[in-house]
């Protein structure tokens, strides 16, 4: 039976769609069978992983408006054989809507997935920045969380309001999500404020905080416009090693 993981924070820009795109892909080059689910409208997590948004025949948006099986919707990824993607679609971008009156529309993921859960060992769920009803289906489908939160100010505070709405979700809706860890990204060791963000984090906030840390890194940031999460792009830069680093973490944490 596959673990699902949801990345996600209210706030956008933290890294976390890279995080979806290289966690997934260094899980799945240690030999562990992938999924990867695009819930974001933006599709970054699709194109990031080298597939052209335009010539898909299915998309996460079928799933929720009831179009289509998760099943079909998996494609194939170029790079890793082991990692598999149901991708996005801009039509997410109306999909509140759209689930506006719907009956048990938090639960639309989750129990599309139960059919395919077990053919996979990790599946990553990559979530828009904002709480929509595409980040609740996703919460509400995860057995846990992973949080990347960027090292600068004002980080406590999302991260206080991120925790809020998890804490909402195990209330009401799955009271099985744990959070797997934070995350922190575009670290800078040469600055003291980065080291500052964490002495804060860890002091206020009870919960397991990853010990990779991901750099500022050129090479991180070009991947995604060559299709390609780090590890193949560029194996051997500190983002690869760094996200290398944050796979064994999550499967020595099992």
């Amino acid at each position: 039976m596959g673990k699902i993981i949801a990345i996600s924070n209210q706030k956008g820009g933290v890294g976390k769609t890279t995080t979806a795109i290289n966690l997934s892909a260094c899980l799945a080059q240690k030999d562990f069978k992938v999924l990867a689910i695009d819930t974001d409208p933006q599709g970054n997590l699709t194109s990031g992983l080298g597939i052209d948004k335009s010539s898909l025949e299915a998309s996460i948006y079928d799933i929720f408006a009831g179009e289509t099986k998760a099943e079909d919707a998996i494609i194939k990824t170029p790079d890793i054989k082991k990692l598999d993607l149901i991708p996005s679609s801009v039509d997410l971008y109306a999909m509140d809507l759209e689930l506006g009156n719907v009956k048990d529309k938090e639960f639309i993921l989750r129990d599309e997935l139960k059919d395919i859960k077990d053919k996979y060992d990790y599946i990553i769920i990559d979530c828009p920045p904002a709480l929509s009803t595409l980040t609740v289906n996703a919460l509400v489908a995860a057995d846990s969380i992973v949080v990347p939160i960027q090292c600068e100010y004002y980080a406590l505070e999302g991260l206080t309001q991120l925790i809020k709405t998890v804490k909402l979700v195990q209330d009401r809706l799955n009271q099985n999500l744990t959070i797997e860890g934070i995350l922190f990204t575009m670290y800078d060791t040469r600055t003291k404020l980065a080291q500052d963000v964490i002495d804060e984090v860890e002091e206020h906030i009870g919960e397991r905080i990853f010990y990779a840390r991901i750099p500022r890194n050129v090479r991180l940031a070009e991947a995604p416009s060559f299709g390609q999460p780090i590890c193949i792009y560029d194996p051997e830069s500190t983002g690869a090693r760094a996200y290398r680093r944050l796979a064994t973490e999550i499967v020595k944490g099992e």
